[in-house]
């Protein structure tokens, strides 16, 4: 196939992949219906959620010098085990671990805030849990829960005895931070609207006020996805973000490499590409490919957010790494900026993915 019967095909291809990571990069407000501790709970909790460690790693010493305790940390984090897995809270607390050394080798001192008790293991802890969701939802909660209760008992039980008595009832954080932390992390992740609902009748419940939870949505849209963000608005009846800038940059990098430099080259990308992706908001796609019968013509698409966030990313250490380790491996670049036929079908892609 020529070069530019491919092209329509290259461009509509990465569309569709570059939507699936699109991040927000935008001017948003400062989410000033949160305080800034409560604005770094809903990022850390984000953030673990959507299991950007790079982010989570930078994001904790802001929390730590933002008011956070290390024990109101340390709760958060153990608290998400229940919301997005052992995996993400595990590898949370081991980064949250490493940001403490270091700072302790910096002989910086953190404030350790109220201590972290143990468990009840005295009395009914099914029974005290189901109490507990009662004050959360004020509602009656029946033994066991309807549905998924009376299929599978035992994660009834999991859900009542432990995570709303053993991991609720520590006074170390409130119920109205709980439901924040909660609200934050289920905004994050994909596919669990039912469990969103739940929980932002129950965050309502504890306090939290209907600005605060657009605040939520602006830092999602920042730190995670504006699709994902867009979840949230749907479920409390506000506007959608659209998920494009109008000055988005779509591009496509024409390179010849030298035969010789031809894996060496390809491994430098593929790690340079990854990291843009992972670590840059406004980075939508930088979808690489040779041509099958030519591997040394390669063709990259790109899709920025904005030419901010292209300006950006040429600054970016992973960037410029990139670009001083490949220079004597390239014949040839040529880039050649794109622009879309029909604005209008090109939105409806990105909804349709959604």
């Amino acid at each position: 196939m020529s070069k530019k019967k491919c092209l329509p095909w290259l461009l509509l291809s990465v569309y569709l992949l570059g939507t699936q990571q699109m991040k927000a990069q935008t001017k948003f407000t400062d989410a000033g219906a949160l305080n800034p501790r409560e604005q770094m709970m809903v990022t850390i909790s984000a953030l673990t959620a959507g299991g950007n460690l790079e982010a989570l790693k930078t994001e904790l010493p802001v929390a730590l010098d933002s008011g956070l305790s290390i024990n109101e940390i340390k709760e958060l984090l153990v608290q998400l085990y229940a919301y997005c897995g052992f995996p993400r809270s595990l590898n949370a607390i081991n980064t949250f671990r490493t940001v403490m050394e270091d700072r302790k080798a910096k002989d910086i001192s953190d404030q350790i805030g109220r201590p972290i008790l143990p468990a009840d293991t005295k009395g009914d802890h099914y029974e005290r849990g189901r109490k507990v969701l009662e004050t959360l939802s004020k509602t009656p909660q029946s033994k066991p829960a309807p549905g998924f209760g009376e299929f599978a008992p035992r994660i009834d039980a999991f859900l009542k005895a432990h995570l709303f008595a053993d991991v609720f009832e520590s006074d170390v954080l409130s119920y109205k931070q709980r439901e924040l932390i909660t609200i934050s992390a289920l905004a994050a992740m994909p596919g669990v609207e039912g469990q969103l609902q739940s929980h932002l009748q129950m965050g309502m419940n504890t306090g939290i006020t209907e600005a605060q939870i657009s605040a939520v949505s602006e830092i999602i849209a920042k730190r995670i996805s504006k699709t994902q963000a867009n979840v949230l608005n749907k479920l409390t009846g506000k506007p959608s973000l659209p998920v494009t800038d109008k000055d988005m940059m779509v591009r496509i990098s024409e390179i010849e490499i030298f035969p010789e430099y031809l894996n060496e080259y390809k491994g430098i990308l593929k790690e340079e590409s990854a990291a843009s992706i992972r670590l840059e908001p406004g980075v939508i796609s930088l979808f690489a490919m040779y041509q099958k019968e030519n591997p040394a013509q390669v063709r990259i698409v790109e899709i920025y957010a904005n030419k901010e966030a292209y300006q950006s990313h040429i600054k970016a250490a992973h960037f410029q790494h990139y670009k001083t380790a490949t220079l004597k491996m390239v014949k040839s670049l040529k880039l050649v900026d794109m622009a879309d036929v029909d604005t209008g079908t090109m939105q409806n892609i990105f909804k349709k993915i959604n």
